[in-house]
């Protein structure tokens, strides 16, 4: 199979990577079924790329439809180690301004109805994620803004909602109470399964237009939203390659061992069934 080094997710506006080179589409099995769609295998400035358009190429699958443990079992079966996530987002503070970037290094759960871990029939886990961001991949992603001219903002909080609806305005409002920076649909189980996974990630958040707190949203229209997503992606494409060409080849950070300590299941009591289903995850462990 061919082999990645970098897995890159491409969330609302983005549902390809301009510029690959040497392209080869792979649709994969997994355990937990199939990913959104077929992952587009390359190299990018010279370095082997998979990417994933979360939502299926057309937008087909709904945030809380996505099959967050198959499309990140994909990326490990591909041999990814980092994983960059693109995503649109609303932001809930007047300095972060659509057509800007932001790389939040926190999360906050309003999910009810996703499964978000590869854990259970047998086998308990607990991974730390007090910090669910790989400090290393974010900082290359920022650096990677400044070369690429688009505004990346470093830290911050992104709210992780349910959907499809959109928030109220009294939620919005709470969430601007609590001190969130952006709001959007996808990214926490993501992060949450790549540390189980034990692979780096991060988030580029793209700020598409205030939620419904600000005075003037009501007078945004769908062609300036849509103006502003077709604009993102561009710049998330620029910031891409120069993240890729900037990224270490060796990982430095603790993503790679975030299972080392956090299965405390008695290694004789995992049913076998439930042994060759993680074995891609857990397998040097048991």
């Amino acid at each position: 199979m061919q082999r990645a080094g970098i897995g890159i997710i491409g969330g609302s506006g983005l549902y390809a990577m301009p510029g690959l080179k040497q392209i080869k589409e792979l649709k994969l099995r997994t355990p937990f079924g199939p990913p959104s769609d077929a992952y587009v295998l390359g190299t990018l400035e010279g370095r082997k790329v998979a990417f994933l358009a979360r939502h299926g190429r057309g937008h087909r699958i709904l945030p809380s439809e996505l099959n967050f443990r198959a499309n990140i079992h994909g990326f490990k079966q591909l041999g990814v180690e980092r994983i960059i996530s693109i995503s649109a987002v609303g932001s809930l503070k007047e300095e972060h301004r659509p057509l800007e970037f932001v790389i939040p290094d926190q999360f906050f759960d309003r999910t009810r109805h996703r499964v978000d871990t590869y854990f259970g029939n047998g086998i308990v886990a607990h991974v730390a994620f007090a910090d669910p961001v790989c400090p290393e991949v974010a900082d290359v992603v920022a650096e990677a803004g400044e070369r690429a001219r688009v505004i990346c903002k470093r830290g911050g909080t992104y709210l992780c909602m349910e959907g499809p609806q959109f928030s109220t305005r009294a939620e919005s409002n709470v969430y601007r109470g609590l001190g969130m920076d952006v709001i959007g649909m996808t990214n926490l189980q993501e992060a949450k399964l790549a540390r189980e996974a034990e692979l780096c990630y991060a988030t580029m958040a793209m700020v598409t237009d205030y939620d419904c707190w600000h005075p003037h949203h009501d007078s945004v229209t769908v062609d300036q939203i849509i103006a502003v997503l077709l604009k993102n992606a561009e710049n998330a494409c620029r910031v891409v390659r120069e993240t890729v060409v900037a990224m270490p080849k060796e990982r430095g950070c603790k993503c790679g061992s975030a299972l080392k300590n956090a299965i405390v299941t008695d290694r004789k009591m995992i049913p076998a069934a439930t042994r060759k289903k993680l074995a891609l995850i857990v397998g040097k462990y048991l």
